[in-house]
């Protein structure tokens, strides 16, 4: 039976198109359409997205004669991926090491349908995607029935990948797709480190924990989930765009370019964040709200991430005004923070250390549909360490929502308390820190 590759990109990759890639050689060459006779399927799908400004600097030749000399750049390989949870503090500390290791080499392993198909490459880093599946609740879904056989598909592929890429180290952050990875590099004695982003640990994540060589969490409440040997705390990494200080003012014009042009010292800024995947619950509360706010006051203004899954029925239903902005996703999230007073968000890992990082009062709505109900846990530490509000997915309507929101715009003293609370509690260096981490397991 004759396999062969068939790319799910805009172009075809053919020897001529993989000229200068010998990543993509290498997936059009015999040797490695053969290695695999066990595929479940005749086509085998592998998406490369590349950045072209990054030199790909792929090195075709087999692991066992993997160069260590001192000249040989660096070659790390990241996953993790579903969400931003996921991604960004994989891409932080990507960053971090670039900036420590400017000659080394990078590449991002992800699914077509996870948010990094799109965030990575814009990133500036090049990503390839492998064909991982997620388990559905509930877990006697009949979809869940051919899941271990994709995973061992997904793992082929990441062989492959890791066979030619040969990175020194295999850093993941979580996330379905980092399974079979994490499983590959383990087949092929490639070190792993892994880093945790919540309280409670994920399925990916825990199983690995056992071969993997160090651990990166970002609470001491997640230590007892882990060998504590390997584990080090230095909380979640965050991109250092949010780690620069940005102008309130500057900010503000950024969103409100018109209706601040002349100055309003009084402005007051609510910031919703529906997230990566969306929140209908606080999108229904805050469209029962919106607009009676920004008419009693007219210093209000608000900027509400829908996610991209909610932005069409909320576009249709939201009255437009000038002091209202309504985006499905926000890229530059260090000016969203600067500009904002209080936040409004889920309590998701990463949005809780942003929250801490750039000292913001917030209100919290834990979602109640993640595994081991971490969102909860990650909010109960937030009001010990910074004072933040809680709101439950059953107590959040439009009304206990405006009330919480005035409470704290109402309180000057209260939302400042808050702020030298949350940046007290803030670990700004966790990206630094876990780069010359895994830096230090490199042994050339």
């Amino acid at each position: 039976m004759a396999f062969h590759l068939t790319p799910s990109i805009p172009f075809l990759i053919s020897a001529e198109k993989a000229k200068g890639n010998p990543l993509l050689q290498s997936y059009l060459s015999p040797r490695c359409r053969l290695l695999f006779p066990f595929s479940l399927c005749r086509t085998r799908h592998v998406r490369l997205h590349s950045c072209p400004t990054i030199d790909h600097g792929y090195e075709v030749s087999s692991a066992s004669t993997a160069s260590t000399s001192d000249t040989a750049p660096l070659r790390f390989l990241f996953t993790g991926g579903g969400s931003g949870g996921h991604i960004y503090p994989a891409i932080a500390v990507a960053d971090e090491i670039r900036n420590l290791s400017p000659n080394a080499k990078f590449l991002y392993v992800g699914t077509s349908s996870g948010l990094e198909s799109n965030v990575v490459p814009s990133a500036g880093y090049d990503l390839v995607t492998v064909p991982a599946s997620r388990l559905v609740r509930p877990l006697l879904s009949p979809q869940n029935f051919l899941v271990p056989f994709r995973l061992i598909r997904a793992i082929a592929a990441a062989w492959l990948i890791l066979r030619q890429f040969r990175p020194h180290v295999v850093v993941g952050t979580g996330g379905f797709v980092s399974a079979p990875v994490y499983l590959a590099a383990a087949i092929s004695g490639i070190k792993i480190a892994i880093q945790e982003q919540n309280v409670f640990p994920g399925v990916s994540n825990k199983i690995v924990s056992a071969i993997a060589a160090k651990i990166f969490l970002a609470f001491d409440a997640c230590l007892k989930h882990f060998p504590k040997e390997k584990c080090l705390v230095y909380g979640n990494p965050v991109r250092l765009s949010l780690r620069r200080n940005v102008s309130k003012a500057v900010a503000r014009s950024h969103f409100f370019p018109d209706a601040l042009k002349c100055g309003n010292e009084k402005a007051q800024v609510v910031l919703v964040l529906g997230g990566s995947q969306g929140a209908s619950t606080i999108s229904v509360a805050v469209l029962n709200m919106y607009y009676d706010m920004l008419l009693k006051n007219k210093n209000r203004y608000i900027i509400w991430q829908t996610g991209q899954e909610g932005f069409s029925k909320m576009e249709s239903l939201v009255k437009s005004h000038p002091r209202l902005l309504l985006t499905p996703f926000l890229n530059a999230m260090d000016l969203a923070y600067a500009a904002a007073d209080v936040v409004v968000s889920r309590a998701g890992a990463m949005t809780c250390t942003e929250i801490l990082i750039t000292g913001k009062p917030a209100i919290l709505i834990p979602s109640p549909y993640v595994a081991e109900d971490h969102q909860t846990n990650n909010a109960c530490i937030m009001v010990d360490v910074a004072g933040s509000k809680i709101l439950t997915e059953d107590e959040l309507d439009s009304t206990s929502l405006a009330a919480v929101v005035e409470e704290l715009l109402g309180d000057e003293n209260l939302m400042r308390a808050i702020s030298e609370k949350a940046l007290k509690a803030a670990l700004p260096n966790a990206a630094t820190n876990i780069a010359e981490s895994i830096l230090s397991l490199v042994n050339i």
